[in-house]
């Protein structure tokens, strides 16, 4: 596991989403084993402070094909860390040429529960403004717990997470499918997701 880092809350930066955009596109390396990648966590959230490190979620086919081109990744400067406690992920760091962290790569198969999981919640605080307000206040408050120790600031904020993902997932299921569901289709990279292939088989997210 990667070492705590000193938890660095910021204001919203614009630029966030062009960094998100810019590391998605060199992904594109992994060529057909690459479905999307979606920009996911508080960086993805207009208006919440966040660590300045962009969350990244790119959807794969398989995650034994992603094993076997793990030096690719490698090759774009990311560090490798493997499942790192969560089943069905490929974790990834990585870090700017003073040695901090600027992004992370969270990889998951196309019908992994955790991509609907990741996307509700990162829709649901952007849809309640009031509510990611809540979450600005949460961040501070574990931060100012624990200011040198981001695992945990991690655990101290859990418990919110938690409960209010279980919320954005009874909302994130009541939209229509298509709201939900998207069709992956080849295009220009904009705002903050970069879809690379059709995939009409694509399985529909999981109830959860």
């Amino acid at each position: 596991m990667p070492p705590p880092i000193p938890v660095v809350l910021v204001s919203y930066d614009p630029d966030w989403p062009k960094v998100a955009n810019l590391l998605s596109v060199k992904l594109r390396a992994l060529g057909p084993l690459l479905v999307a990648v979606h920009h996911v966590g508080s960086t993805a959230v207009p208006g919440l402070c966040a660590k300045p490190i962009v969350d990244l979620m790119p959807v794969v086919v398989s995650l034994e094909a992603l094993d076997q081109e793990r030096g690719i990744v490698e090759k774009l400067g990311f560090e490798w860390h493997g499942e790192l406690g969560i089943q069905g992920r490929r974790y990834c760091t990585l870090n700017n040429a003073d040695g901090v962290r600027i992004a992370q790569l969270h990889f998951f198969l196309a019908d992994s529960p955790h991509v609907q999981r990741h996307l509700a919640f990162r829709d649901y605080l952007r849809a309640h403004a009031p509510l990611a307000a809540d979450y600005d206040k949460e961040k501070m408050r574990a931060r100012n717990l624990h200011p040198n120790d981001s695992h945990a600031y991690s655990e101290e904020k859990a418990a919110w997470v938690k409960s209010t993902e279980a919320k954005a997932l009874r909302w994130f299921l009541g939209r229509p499918p298509t709201d939900h569901f998207p069709v992956y289709v080849q295009s220009i990279p904009q705002g903050d997701e970069v879809e690379f292939q059709r995939m009409k088989d694509l399985p529909r997210p999981l109830d959860i």
